[in-house]
């Protein structure tokens, strides 16, 4: 059997499936870009949201798209002829999938440089894999609800962010009353979506990783809000402006390919959150 040449597998979702098959991964360092086994690659390395700008706006290109391109290049290089499985992000699609829920086959109109330099990357493993005849899939995945996660913030898992200061007991604010739609699942189904579509995905295609409903926001939290019984009122506050400028209000991704191949999550949208609620 060969195993998968995981890169990212460190992060939030690359050590939750380095653990849920560990048996089966090679986890790949920078130093050993080029040292890789024969076996597909699993490409996980990115940076995570659009605020990046301020402090470092050489970051998201540098991660995302110039330490990319080594890594193609080592794979070119040396096992051609192995499947290059690139995660990306349901932020490539942008602006208009509030109503209509986005397709893979769908155009992409991303905002922010995080989300920009995604949508980059996969153009670039697609015109690279035509150039040298070389097999990929992308695969998108929506909002990944992650109990482990040690870097929440306001900008990264928004959702988690907001249920830890509930447990607190601070008040919380929410954007334009909650109403906007995004897809969760949590991170255990979301490495299980990534290992099915390595199986049995078609190749030189992209996959949507997901749930097969999207859900409300403000839902989410009024769940959360009756389990621990949270006592304050929710303080509604208006998109702030560079919120507008790199990330769409509501979003709905559309599962049905991934469905097609057996998806079936174990966990719905309340016993995610009840793994943040009640870790264990």
């Amino acid at each position: 059997m060969k195993l998968i040449n995981v890169y990212g597998g460190t992060g939030t979702i690359g050590s939750v499936f380095c653990k849920r098959y560990d048996e089966q991964v090679n986890v790949m360092w920078r130093s050993r870009v080029y040292t890789h086994i024969p076996g597909p690659i699993l490409y996980l390395i990115s940076t995570t949201h659009n605020y990046n700008i301020f402090d470092d706006p050489h970051k998201d290109v540098d991660t995302n798209l110039t330490w990319f391109i080594e890594v193609l290049e080592s794979w070119r290089k040396n096992h051609p002829d192995e499947v290059f499985n690139f995660v990306s992000s349901w932020f490539v699609y942008g602006d208009g999938y509030d109503e209509k829920p986005a397709l893979e086959t769908d155009p992409c109109n991303p905002k922010g440089w995080y989300s920009i330099t995604k949508r980059t990357a996969e153009l670039m493993l697609i015109s690279y894999c035509q150039t040298f005849n070389l097999k990929y899939r992308i695969l998108r995945l929506g909002n990944v609800i992650a109990p482990a996660d040690k870097n929440i913030s306001a900008q990264k898992n928004a959702l988690q962010y907001l249920i830890n200061k509930m447990k607190a007991g601070e008040e919380i604010e929410i954007y334009e009353g909650g109403t906007f739609y995004r897809n969760y699942t949590h991170v255990n189904d979301t490495v299980e979506a990534i290992k099915l579509v390595m199986d049995k995905g078609e190749l030189n295609t992209i996959y949507n990783i997901g749930f097969p409903a999207n859900v409300k926001f403000i839902d989410l939290l009024m769940y959360v809000k009756k389990e621990i019984k949270y006592q304050k009122d929710f303080k509604f506050v208006p998109q702030k402006e560079f919120h507008k400028v790199v990330q769409t209000k509501s979003f709905k991704l559309d599962t049905t390919k991934l469905q097609r191949l057996g998806f079936k999550p174990r966990m719905d949208i309340h016993a995610a959150l009840d793994t943040c609620i009640y870790p264990k």
